[in-house]
């Protein structure tokens, strides 16, 4: 049984729950062969489009100026030629048709919840979900969180802060419709890092929904209360909002400090369902679940498809929304992807080492391209640096230069670890950085996401 009726956008029965021993919540769909999934991928693509066609100007007008109608998309070579769409994009039509702008497919009676962007780096951006919506949400992160393990007889500690962040409510969805216990504690008050550690400790949860830099976070005061990490009786921690999962050496870190299974998953708020990218139990790369939101990946300078085996950013449609459709809308984060088989058995292409970061947060530094995650992946190997780290980046007479800042409990750090973390910064970036040792706890946290960046060039 899969649970799925045939229908556009497909509806599945709510009360199907794979037996506990089942590696798959729907083997079928699952362990397809690409071509049928393929078939299956553009099915849904055509029912999406004529849908968005008929009730949003947003695409219907992008897509006469390009001289598309859905009937024109019949292949997904064809869907090659539907114009991306930008965050920017939405922006401006919600700032031109408030509040949720001209690519509401539903009438405003049927929306039953409202998230959002904070809008930090702009104008917020308003998500609608219908209960049709938050059903297929519900249904889809249930079916990824028990490609990693989680079953009804878990209790899944949501530890991110239960706000317009829609992480936090996407995880307690899938625990819900996948039968489990949620334990919605939150995050982001003063104090509640230590409560956190208390009810861990307390309840017992196994499975735990955050942030890497809050779990590193959780176990650094866990150990100040005279607590091991490892007693708070885990063995799954899922995370998104931020690349750490996704770097060998901070899963590592973080399966050591806790004894668990680090799943790296997420994409975009707007992009919910946004488990679609998400590890298995395997934990060998993010799996691109694309019967429920179609992935492609795209070359960010010529706007062409880009092979497995190479780099791009990722693009996405959703499969299965009908509130606020994404179609081709630009991540902005680049990923590298592979269709070699996982051992899992499932037949979704990977992106092997999961997000490696936003394009816009890469750093040139002295005509070297630079990655945040790959100073982090660096900073981990070394024991030394096992606290918080910050990265700044200056202009000094002309120059580019990069300071890595790292706490250490090591009281005795050495001049030659200090030359060996610069030294294998240097191979991994082809640039040097100045290093600097800082006192523990003397260094910026967040529950949420971290900030670890600060370029200072234009302020000099």
């Amino acid at each position: 049984m899969t649970g799925r009726t045939a229908a556009w956008p497909p509806v599945y029965d709510r009360a199907y729950v794979p037996e506990a021993g089942e590696r798959y919540w729907n083997r079928a769909r699952e362990t397809m062969s690409p071509d049928e999934r393929d078939a299956l991928v553009l099915e849904n693509i055509q029912g999406l489009m004529h849908w968005a066609y008929a009730r949003a100007p947003f695409y219907r007008s992008r897509w006469q100026a390009a001289g598309l109608e859905p009937g024109d998309i019949r292949s997904l070579d064809d869907f090659a030629r539907v114009p991306t769409i930008t965050k920017a994009d939405l922006r401006a039509d919600q700032a031109a048709y408030p509040p949720f702008g001209s690519y509401l497919c539903v009438e405003p009676p049927d929306i039953v919840r409202v998230h959002g962007t904070s809008g930090t780096s702009g104008r917020p951006t308003a998500f609608a979900w219908s209960a049709d919506d938050y059903a297929t949400i519900s249904e889809a992160h249930a079916r990824i969180m028990w490609s990693f393990g989680v079953r009804p007889s878990d209790t899944v500690f949501v530890g991110s802060i239960l706000s317009l962040y829609v992480g936090s409510w996407g995880a307690l969805a899938g625990t819900e419709r996948l039968g489990a216990t949620a334990f919605p504690f939150g995050a982001g008050v003063p104090g509640q890092t230590l409560q956190a550690i208390g009810w861990m400790s307390q309840m017992q949860p196994t499975v735990f929904y955050g942030t890497p830099s809050y779990a590193l976070r959780l176990a650094e005061a866990a150990r100040g209360e005279g607590i091991d990490p490892r007693s708070l009786g885990l063995r799954i921690m899922f995370f998104s909002g931020e690349p750490g999962a996704g770097i060998p050496t901070t899963k590592a870190l973080i399966e050591e400090t806790f004894g668990v299974a680090c799943i790296d998953c997420g994409s975009m708020g707007e992009m919910t369902p946004w488990m679609h990218l998400a590890e298995c139990a395997e934990r060998t790369g993010m799996h691109l679940w694309q019967d429920i939101v179609y992935a492609e990946l795209l070359d960010p300078k010529t706007w062409q498809r880009v092979p497995y085996g190479g780099g791009g950013t990722p693009v996405y449609t959703h499969l299965e929304r009908r509130c606020q459709p994404m179609i081709r809308l630009v991540s902005g984060d680049y990923a590298e992807w592979t269709d070699a088989p996982c051992a899992c058995g499932r037949t979704y292409p990977r992106f092997p080492r999961g997000i490696a970061g936003r394009i816009d947060d890469m750093l040139t530094v002295r005509g070297e391209n630079v990655y945040p995650s790959a100073i982090e992946e660096v900073l981990r190997e070394f024991p030394s640096c096992d606290g918080e780290f910050e990265i700044v980046v200056t202009r000094e007479r002309h120059m580019d230069e990069l300071r890595v800042r790292f706490e250490s409990t090591h009281e005795n750090d050495s001049t030659d670890t200090i030359a060996r973390v610069g030294a294998a910064l240097k191979r991994k970036l082809g640039v040097r950085a100045q290093i600097e040792v800082c006192p523990p706890g003397s260094l910026l946290r967040t529950d949420l996401k971290s900030r670890r960046v600060r370029d200072e060039r234009s302020k000099q």
